[in-house]
């Protein structure tokens, strides 16, 4: 397997259990496929795809033959335990039709909060579209709690757009989009085909789900459109079942809601880097370094390092100084403190020698890097 180039443009879709089943108790592997025929043709096109999966609990159900279980936390844990591996298999399936894989991921909240297992998260994300593998990402239903989990796949899905820096997230879903009012009760309502700015009103009208065979409800699904928008991702909602509804909203078509992203992502992380927290340790770098970043764009590679200060954990804020100590920017370590002080100024061939493995070939990326 050889790695791909790093697509231009990357999009996380978002299908709920209404889109999955149809509305009905069982997975509609019908329209399933005509989902991943879509993703597929976006796939050959150089685009990258993330899946933000919901129905495995559906389909543990469907799965068991639709076991009469008690109400509670352990019985929607278990029809999740055999419902993921079932749910997987067939998205496996769908995607080997087109000569695709598929890699899982599980996630939970303390995954999502704790810095290093984001960056750990993360990490694994970017390493399979680098390898053009199809996440499929779900929150772990079978072993999370109340106190760990993201509690619905609509922001999970948010939280995992941050994690693959897309640029387009979708919400597929029952209903159309986001109306003026609840369309059930008010036949007056219209649909808002584009917000600039989620504000209380918005919040106010927003409703539950139709089907009630999901955990999200139209509030929910602005929850994950505000986190998303700021991180720089535009979001739409709009319905699943809707012909081509995928191709088309990648095309620009005027379908659903569509939540237009405050800023480009990466300007919004380099703010953040610029005005947010505490730097935690220095890296003093020396001049070829300088002018690689300065004047290539380049990543901080471990070779350009002369000297590590402070105690620093693995994705937190450094700052980096020039040979004479002045301060040139900041940004996020890939390496703790004491790994950077065992590889600093050796190749990045021979990290994993050195340290017996390695969390990629830079120091700094040039992502998480901003220069003063």
């Amino acid at each position: 397997m050889t790695e791909a180039v790093r697509s231009s443009r990357r999009i996380v879709v978002k299908l709920g259990t209404s889109v999955l089943t149809g509305g009905s108790r069982r997975l509609d592997r019908a329209h399933m496929v005509e989902l991943v025929r879509q993703l597929a043709a976006l796939h050959r096109q150089g685009m990258d795809i993330v899946v933000v999966s919901s129905g495995a609990v559906a389909a543990g159900r469907e799965h068991l033959g639709y076991p009469q279980l008690p109400d509670g936390l352990a019985s929607k844990q278990m029809l999740a335990a055999v419902g993921q591996s079932h749910l997987m298999m067939i998205w496996e399936q769908l995607f080997n039709i087109y000569g695709l894989h598929v890699g899982q991921m599980l996630l939970t909240r303390a995954d999502l909060e704790d810095r290093e297992r984001f960056l750990n998260a993360r990490d694994t994300l970017q390493t399979l579209l680098r390898y053009r593998i199809i996440p499929i990402i779900n929150e772990n239903d079978a072993v999370a709690t109340a106190e760990i989990k993201v509690g619905d796949n609509d922001n999970l899905s948010a939280r995992a757009a941050i994690l693959a820096e897309a640029e387009l997230l979708m919400l597929l879903t029952d209903i159309n989009g986001l109306y003026s009012a609840d369309p059930r009760k008010d036949p007056a309502a219209t649909l808002i085909s584009e917000v600039r700015v989620i504000d209380d009103n918005l919040k106010r009208i927003a409703g539950g789900s139709v089907s009630g065979l999901g955990t999200g409800g139209m509030f929910t699904k602005l929850q994950a459109a505000e986190v998303a928008c700021r991180a720089g991702i535009t979001v739409v909602i709009a319905p699943g079942h809707q012909a081509d509804v995928v191709t088309r909203l990648v095309a620009g078509d005027d379908i659903g809601t569509r939540f237009v992203a405050q800023e480009q992502p990466l300007e919004a992380r380099k703010k953040w880097l610029f005005s947010g927290p505490a730097s935690s340790g220095q890296l003093r770098v020396d001049a070829g370094a300088v002018r690689a970043m300065r004047d290539s764009g380049s990543s901080l590679l471990p070779k350009g390092i002369v000297e590590v200060c402070g105690d620093f954990g693995r994705g937190e804020v450094v700052e980096v100084l020039s040979p004479d100590g002045a301060s040139i920017g900041r940004g996020l370590s890939r390496y703790d403190a004491a790994d950077l002080a065992r590889i600093c100024g050796c190749h990045s061939a021979e990290i994993a020698q050195r340290l017996g493995y390695d969390y990629g070939p830079v120091a700094i990326h040039r992502d998480d890097l901003v220069l003063l």
